[in-house]
């Protein structure tokens, strides 16, 4: 945590000096939703193995770069695979980048990933907006000292997911004839599935999807003063006592099927949203 702050101002001056424009909303894009940053025009893609003090992505499906650029008249910076806390990097690591993209000039941060499904209503598949979480990773990023030039000591949680961002989302998605879920992510740290028995008692403590990100970056978003949107795609039903043998290639693969629902929503909401 020593000296972190010039750290990430030194990330932000380097990326600062390949681009041009300021961008305006940062898109955290999971595993199989990728794609998505295909789509920027006119970009500039920065390696993250190029930015100093960036962590290097891991995991298959995750490409680990930076994609900057415009997406339905919005300046982008999209991160084209995230970090997990089950790679082996530390909280603080795993989101440095929120802090990079808020010094850039973010106001928006947009997360997605791949989740299990632990409602029974829902199935893979499924696009859910994220409405709240449960943080069961076991870490925190804000644990050390406090970057006050970035946000409080105590960061309100509240609202942790911004509601006119979510209400927008949703009149996008009826206008497109697009079912959406709503619901309650919880976060691991994974990298193993959960057993029958921790399904079933997150389940009952109000979860309704489950997965490995995401909640580490919100904390650091809300500490940051950004607002937050967040969706999930489901891609596996996690429920404890109907529980099948799961692997990530399953995933990624539904991932792969139902992305375009995905992608068509983001670039929809990316046109309606004001700043």
């Amino acid at each position: 945590m020593e000296n972190k702050f010039d750290k990430v101002m030194e990330a932000k001056e380097f990326i600062a000096s390949k681009i041009e424009a300021t961008p305006e909303i940062g898109l955290i894009l999971g595993s199989g939703l990728g794609e998505m940053a295909d789509e920027i025009e006119d970009k500039v893609i920065i390696e993250y193995k190029d930015v100093p003090y960036f962590p290097v992505s891991t995991v298959a499906g995750h490409k680990g770069q930076l994609v900057i650029g415009e997406l339905k008249g919005k300046k982008v910076i999209a991160m084209q695979g995230r970090f997990h806390y089950y790679e082996g990097y530390s909280m603080s690591e795993i989101t440095f980048p929120v802090y990079v993209m808020k010094a850039l000039g973010i106001k928006i941060l947009f997360v997605s990933n791949a989740c299990g499904g632990m409602n029974k209503a829902f199935s893979p598949g499924d696009l859910m907006i994220i409405k709240d979480h449960i943080n069961f990773t076991g870490g925190n990023p804000l644990i050390g000292p406090n970057m006050e030039e970035f946000g409080p000591r105590f960061p309100d949680m509240s609202q942790a997911y911004d509601s006119e961002l979510i209400q927008l989302t949703e009149e996008v998605a009826e206008k497109m004839g697009l079912k959406l879920q709503k619901g309650v992510y919880a976060a691991i740290s994974g990298p193993n599935y959960l057993t029958p028995s921790e399904l079933t008692m997150l389940a009952k403590l109000g979860g309704d999807a489950v997965g490995m990100s995401t909640v580490p970056e919100v904390i650091i978003a809300n500490h940051a003063g950004l607002r937050v949107l967040g969706i999930s795609l489901v891609t596996d039903m996690a429920i404890g006592e109907e529980l099948e043998p799961l692997t990530h290639e399953q995933v990624v693969a539904v991932a792969e099927k139902s992305k375009h629902k995905f992608i068509d929503l983001v670039k929809g909401f990316l046109l309606e949203v004001t700043l």
